[in-house]
């Protein structure tokens, strides 16, 4: 089964959807992420679609309003912003919803958060994919800004997505928790990062994250997900981002070549 690289609208920020819809085309991605964002279109169905029949090219995930720059977005209750990304999923034809694990200051959702991802799966058939997040750093200590855990591996989650920029923020190793995820593993941000308190979301292969190691597993092991290419593309002019999508794509590509002898997770 042949593996889909997407590319994340996040990756054109602070351009639009329609123009992360025609770059991906441009360039040759088969897939799109859609973060819900302030951007008018990537809150409205009818417009996801009519973009999606343009350029060829399918949603498979939408990532919800879960970041603390989106917490304006679709009201304050953290589960309403659940539903209705999980109703626009539904309603463009994607498999997964991305969500990050609720902030430690939002008690009560965390409190129902492990049961009513579960719920919310089996309701609607799709893939809700926790993220793997990272502490944030103080000038004397760590702080545990998520609950239950900002890891996701010792978490009941069915289904988890691995940001590569998030495990080198957090100072881990990306392929041990790929290994450690499993079949779990359901979705990749592909990216990387440095061991900073930045969350670099450097193209893959420019930071310190096993990358080409943690696609060459997926290809060997039956991966049934999709891989999103979401790297930070902010400062750059449009032709070296351009350039930047299409060395990611290039790396996922040469990558995901199956391995002889492959096995499965």
């Amino acid at each position: 089964m042949t593996i889909r690289v997407g590319l994340s609208t996040a990756s054109v920020y602070p351009d639009n959807a329609a123009t992360a819809f025609a770059t991906a085309a441009r360039l040759g991605y088969t897939a799109m992420e859609v973060m819900v964002w302030t951007d008018p279109v990537t809150q409205e169905a009818g417009a996801l679609r009519a973009l999606s029949e343009l350029h060829g090219i399918p949603v498979v995930s939408v990532h919800a309003p879960t970041l603390l720059l989106t917490q304006r977005i679709w009201g304050a209750d953290p589960w309403g912003k659940i539903d209705r990304s999980i109703e626009l999923a539904l309603e463009v034809g994607a498999d997964t919803v991305v969500l990050h694990p609720p902030f430690r200051w939002q008690r009560e959702y965390a409190a129902e958060f492990v049961e009513g991802v579960a719920d919310r799966e089996r309701a609607s058939g799709l893939r809700l994919a926790v993220e793997n997040m990272f502490p944030w750093l103080t000038a004397r200590r760590q702080m545990l800004a998520y609950l239950p855990h900002w890891n996701p591996v010792d978490q009941p989650y069915r289904h988890v997505t691995l940001d590569l920029s998030h495990a080198a923020t957090a100072g881990v190793d990306g392929l041990q928790m790929a290994r450690a995820l499993g079949p779990r593993l359901a979705h990749l941000h592909l990216t990387d990062g440095l061991e900073t308190f930045r969350d670099d979301h450097l193209v893959p292969g420019h930071g310190t994250q096993p990358c080409s190691e943690v696609l060459q597993l997926l290809a060997d092991t039956g991966y049934t997900g999709h891989v999103i290419v979401e790297v930070g593309t902010r400062k750059l002019t449009p032709d070296e981002r351009e350039i930047d999508l299409i060395e990611a794509l290039t790396f996922a590509e040469l990558h995901l070549m199956p391995s002889r002898g492959a096995g499965r997770i």
